[in-house]
């Protein structure tokens, strides 16, 4: 439960809890547990704070610094954490559904079972984060830099991740369900077992990326990439490729069925 003392002074505003914080630097504060919901903490200094299972449904934190913080099992849904610094938090099983994180920086946070269901990381700096197992269904991630992050067996079906930044992440056997991922960067990209049915892939960069044993069904993968891509065993049933680049990519036991063909490649299938 949360120290009485410490969510007294939180309470009584950014002057008082910063000037208290700055005087007693060794007080670890404990705010676990606590109902902060739909509080005014634009801005406020929560770094390396235990805010284990604590309610900040609908709460203002824009700009706030809760990096290292423990939000385990925490309640954000519907919180305003634009350019919040959330760097090497945790954020393990907790619910951010439906929250606002423009731009924020989640660069190494723990997101291991996390709900980021319809969440809003445009822009957002996710990079080398972990997020296995996550809930990330309807998600904006327009621009968002993903760059080796862990997103296995992450739900990302109906996710805007327009050109996000993809490059060396692991997506093995993730859900990229009619995903939008136009000009996504996914160089080096790993997408074993992950299932693309009907994803929107054009003009996306997927050098040298692993799409082995992928579902690829009615994926749109015009003008895409895929020099030097491994696509072996690939369901590539119905997926247009019209204008695609598939030079140096392996094609064994790749299922081709009913695919739109670039044309330089058509006669030999």
């Amino acid at each position: 439960m949360a120290n009485r003392e410490h969510l007294t002074l939180l309470k009584a505003g950014a002057v008082t809890w910063i000037e208290w914080r700055k005087k007693n630097p060794q007080i670890e504060p404990d705010l676990s547990a606590a109902n902060l919901q739909g509080n005014n903490l634009r801005g406020a200094n929560l770094q390396g704070v235990n805010l284990r299972r604590v309610d900040l449904g609908n709460a203002l934190l824009v700009r706030a610094n809760l990096s290292g913080a423990d939000l385990s099992s925490a309640n954000l849904y519907k919180a305003f954490l634009n350019e919040a610094n959330l760097s090497d938090a945790n954020f393990s099983v907790a619910n951010l559904s439906g929250a606002i994180l423009t731009q924020a920086d989640l660069s190494h946070a723990n997101l291991i079972g996390a709900d980021l269901s319809q969440v809003d990381l445009r822009g957002a700096a996710i990079a080398s984060a972990n997020l296995i197992g996550t809930d990330l269904r309807n998600a904006n991630l327009r621009d968002a830099d993903l760059g080796a992050a862990k997103l296995m067996r992450t739900n990302l079906s109906f996710a805007n991740l327009i050109e996000a930044n993809l490059i060396a992440a692991d997506l093995s056997e993730a859900s990229l369900y009619e995903a939008e991922m136009l000009g996504a960067y996914l160089y080096k990209t790993d997408l074993y077992k992950a299932n693309l049915n009907k994803a929107h892939l054009t003009s996306a960069y997927l050098l040298r990326a692993n799409l082995s044993e992928a579902d690829l069904s009615q994926a749109d993968l015009s003008w895409a990439n895929l020099r030097s891509a491994n696509l072996a065993g690939a369901n590539l049933r119905g997926t247009n490729l019209r204008g695609a680049d598939l030079r140096g990519a392996n094609l064994s036991g790749v299922n081709l069925h009913e695919a739109i063909m670039p044309k330089r490649m058509s006669e030999k299938f």
